[in-house]
């Protein structure tokens, strides 16, 4: 007589994907959650007897073994275990069997082979179940990723759609990342395949895949694997960044509007890097990926954010007579603004008062222990200047807790300190609301307020942990990579205040295609008069503040008056800057200000070139019922542009990307172009708009539409 064999299983999706969050993955296989119990219905060619068992093997990667945790073998009658593999025969009917699994809610996340021995009157009967993809479990209060409110899970992790804060910071600007898919497009065709592939092409894996593969129970170690992948200076990882404004052979940063063409392309192209990235699109492809695999995830963006090389705890800034930097010196850099992100989860190697937001940063700025990575460090570690904790501690205090020093370079090749604001480091760190559009400063999670005794107490604790005092008390000496030695202590002391104040005003708003006009307002501030030659310089500039090209360098001498305030003004005409203006808009300004007695002044204003661009839904938008876009563009230039079209996308709003004509346009002129959408998902859905021209860089706009369902 034959023993008792399966016939057919069905992994009853719908349950399982209602229950594990899981149901807008468009895989294959299963995809659930460890910690957590998913069902499945096995069809026998005949019931099953009381003394029949079913044995289950789970398996994942290569090699799989019991020993490193990556295979488990476990019965129907094993009770239940939290840290182990368990198996409950739910019901059973004729020939029908429901089973209950439950995995570790610390188990290896990934692909798992499931296979079953049915063992029944001395005869045994193998079937191979088929495979299914096990994620981490920010629902599971046992996971090392569990995220407590139910709402900021939904934003975390399952939220396909999400904003990038850019700009500087008085000027903060709102980009959403969408690329006609949902915008991180966890829930894209292949992506969570992709991501996976990800973690497989880590050179961790290709070095030894077994060891790798069991150590990816841990957030720790996939996140910082993550880290290195997605920059492609290591590895053959996503993508290739580039900081010059050169973009041959690729497209330009800012053309990008999501993570899904990006994985797409390094996937379809056998794991060639894509071309190109910057700071937000290393960011948003890592987000993508981290709540791809289950991980709370969010892109934060700090403004005036350090790049410290020498681990100093200070940008050091080198500039000539005009206060323009001095590139072949200054190795050190403050941008603009820089994108990283952040994950939720426990770190079981520091203790429970490192849990919860953890730094890491894709962009590939400097190594970590031999890899360009960083993270995952603790934001209450680097709040509290525990610097000294893993990983990469130093360079993300620095970010946005350094120092900004200013030295004037003479032609005899001496420096002297230069007053300027040396507290500019780590304002406005952003990120998106919960639930809104709106941003959400969360500067306070990363450090006390700047000035406040605690927040000096912090950095003299960060810098004590960093360079020590030792036995006999001598102070460490910080080498520069051009030899020039700097002591800490020298860096703590404060250049002379100068008797003058100064600072940039702008007089009109600073428009793309147009004149700038500026006034540099000086103040003397005391009671004698004063003469001061001011040496005023512009250039356009990348957002990592890098010059492009000089627009401007001029010397004026200003006589001040007993407590006289007085302004040099400037105006920049567009044919002035039009030719070297960057993708990024941006244009630096600074004045050096030397006063009698050998005072010396920098200030400076980085200014961002505005646009504009306006949606509107004219109507209710409903599932399946077609509602009018109506978009406001204008010719931002002086001149008559042609060729110009418009680039629609938005998930669950358009099948694709829609490309619009826009007729030709006077100098200034505004269009209307009106255009129709047929949402095929509710709920809120971004719609996003490129302004595209060969005459200017894109201006990009995006709306927030609530769909409902369809009555």
């Amino acid at each position: 007589m034959a023993g008792v064999r399966v016939t057919e299983v069905d992994w009853q999706w719908p349950r399982n994907g209602a229950a594990h969050h899981t149901q807008e993955y468009p895989c294959p296989e299963l995809v659930v959650r460890r910690g957590q119990m998913f069902t499945f219905t096995l069809e026998l060619n005949c019931p099953l007897d009381s003394k029949d068992t079913l044995v289950f093997t789970v398996e994942t990667g290569p090699q799989a073994s019991e020993a490193l945790r990556t295979k488990a073998v476990f019965q129907t009658s094993t009770p239940e275990v939290r840290d182990a593999w368990t198996a409950v025969k739910e019901a059973q009917k004729e020939n029908t069997v429901t089973i209950s699994v439950v995995s570790p809610p610390d188990a290896v996340i990934g692909r798992y082979r499931l296979s079953t021995r049915l063992a029944s009157r001395r005869k045994h009967s193998d079937r191979k179940l088929g495979e299914f993809v096990l994620l981490f479990n920010p629902w599971c209060p046992e996971d090392d990723v569990f995220l407590a409110s139910e709402e900021e899970r939904q934003e975390y992790v399952l939220n396909d759609s999400g904003i990038i804060f850019r700009g500087v910071e008085k000027r903060i600007r709102a980009q959403g990342w969408n690329f006609g898919q949902p915008l991180w497009g966890q829930f894209e065709e292949d992506i969570l395949h992709i991501c996976l592939s990800i973690l497989d092409r880590s050179p961790s894996h290709q070095n030894d895949p077994a060891t790798d593969v069991s150590c990816r129970h841990d957030p720790i170690y996939v996140t910082r694997v993550i880290s290195a992948m997605v920059n492609s200076n290591n590895d053959r990882g996503v993508v290739q960044g580039q900081w010059q404004g050169k973009y041959g052979g690729g497209t330009s940063p800012l053309h990008w509007r999501g993570s899904v063409a990006i994985l797409h392309k390094w996937f379809k192209s056998r794991f060639k890097p894509v071309k190109y990235g910057q700071c937000w699109v290393f960011a948003g492809v890592m987000c993508t990926v981290l709540r791809c695999l289950g991980i709370a995830t969010r892109v934060v963006s700090n403004f005036n954010s350090a790049h410290d090389t020498d681990r100093n705890l200070s940008v050091d800034k080198y500039v000539d007579s005009f206060g323009r930097t001095l590139e072949d010196l200054t190795e050190d850099s403050m941008w603009n603004f820089h994108v990283w992100n952040e994950s939720w989860f426990a770190r079981q190697d520091l203790g429970p008062s490192y849990n919860g937001w953890q730094v890491l940063d894709a962009t590939p700025q400097e190594e970590s222990e031999g890899v360009f990575r960083c993270g995952p460090a603790s934001v209450t570690a680097i709040r509290e200047g525990d610097v000294h904790l893993a990983h990469d501690g130093p360079f993300v205090f620095a970010e946005v807790n350094a120092d900004y020093i200013t030295w004037l370079w003479t032609e005899d090749e001496s420096r002297e300190r230069v007053y300027s604001d040396t507290k500019k480091i780590g304002r406005c760190i952003s990120t998106k609301a919960v639930g809104s559009d709106s941003r959400v400063d969360i500067t306070g999670l990363y450090k006390y307020p700047e000035g406040s005794r605690k927040e000096r107490q912090v950095y003299s604790k960060a810098v004590r942990k960093l360079f020590g005092v030792d036995a006999s008390g001598r102070r460490t000496r910080v080498r520069r990579g051009s030899s020039r030695g700097l002591w800490r202590d020298d860096l703590l002391e404060p250049a002379t205040k100068p008797s003058i104040t100064g600072k940039f005003k702008v007089l009109e708003p600073p428009m793309l295609g147009h004149d700038l006009k500026l006034a540099l307002c000086l103040t003397n501030l005391t009671s004698r008069a004063q003469r001061v030659r001011v040496n005023l310089s512009g250039a356009t500039i990348l957002y990592t503040r890098k010059p492009v090209a000089e627009i401007l360098r001029e010397s004026h001498s200003v006589r001040l008056g007993p407590e006289e305030e007085k302004n040099i003004p400037i105006v920049i005409s567009y044919s002035q800057y039009k030719e070297d203006l960057t993708e990024d808009k941006k244009i630096m300004f600074a004045a050096m200000c030397l006063v009698t007695k050998g005072e010396k002044l920098l200030i400076e204003k980085d200014i961002t070139l505005e646009d504009f661009i306006t949606i509107k839904v004219l109507g209710p938008a409903v599932v399946g019922v077609a509602v009018l876009v109506e978009v406001m563009v204008v010719n931002p230039l002086l001149e008559r542009v042609e060729d110009c079209m418009l680039m629609v996308e938005g998930s669950g709003l358009l099948q694709g990307q829609l490309s619009i004509n826009v007729p030709s346009l006077e100098p200034q002129e505004r269009a209307l172009v009106q255009f129709n959408i047929t949402p095929s998902k509710s709920g809120p859905r971004q719609l996003q708009v490129d302004f595209v021209s060969p005459n200017f860089s894109d201006i990009k706009g995006f709306v927030m539409i609530h769909v409902a369902t369809a009555k």
